[in-house]
């Protein structure tokens, strides 16, 4: 990675960041509860929760318009892994989850990831079944170029879960034949 990619995702970590603060603070002004408290509720609520998830990776598309075709070729797209998480809808029905994930990346080596997740969700249906939603993470990725060294990686997220199941994706911004990744992975609420 350039010096002058690594400026590029730095900023838009930095922007990511200020959207997670927005996200995670609802109503936190008007309650008197400030951000970062909001934000540590959450998560300890999201811990406490007894909903289990089983999370399965199942595509990673390299996003066409800023890739070569020699890099194209080249890369994987089946990040075949595995991951878990626990999750809960809070008042409102927006979803929360806590996860861990490895997989195969699009070099084929091990990555990792876990995190924090929230979704701001719609319902589609009268019986709440279907629901549809967009959000973030702040997660902290492993990959093989960096050593494994953990790399904090906030993301945009969007789902659409219809009861147990959702199919959630992360973009991954990126410059030429670098990011600009959709990666999708399946949840399954165990209980």
């Amino acid at each position: 990675m350039t010096q002058k990619n690594a400026g590029k995702i730095c900023r838009i970590a930095t922007a990511v960041l200020f959207l997670l603060a927005f996200f995670l603070s609802g109503n936190a002004a008007a309650s008197g509860e400030n951000y970062w408290n909001r934000a540590v509720r959450n998560i300890v609520e999201t811990w406490n929760s007894g909903t289990y998830d089983l999370y399965v990776p199942v595509h990673t598309w390299h996003n066409r318009l800023f890739y070569d075709r020699e890099h194209i070729d080249k890369y994987n797209e089946e990040p075949w892994g595995i991951g878990f998480g626990k999750s809960r809808y809070d008042e409102d029905g927006d979803w929360h989850g806590l996860y861990a994930m490895g997989f195969k990346d699009s070099n084929r080596y091990l990555q990792t990831i876990f995190g924090y997740a929230y979704q701001k969700n719609w319902t589609l249906d009268e019986n709440k079944d279907w629901k549809i939603g967009v959000g973030i993470t702040l997660s902290v990725t492993q990959r093989h170029e960096y050593n494994y060294i953990p790399l904090p990686l906030p993301l945009p997220i969007a789902g659409l879960t219809y009861k147990r199941l959702s199919i959630q994706a992360a973009y991954v911004p990126g410059v030429k034949n670098d990011g600009n990744i959709l990666f999708t992975w399946l949840r399954w609420q165990l209980n």
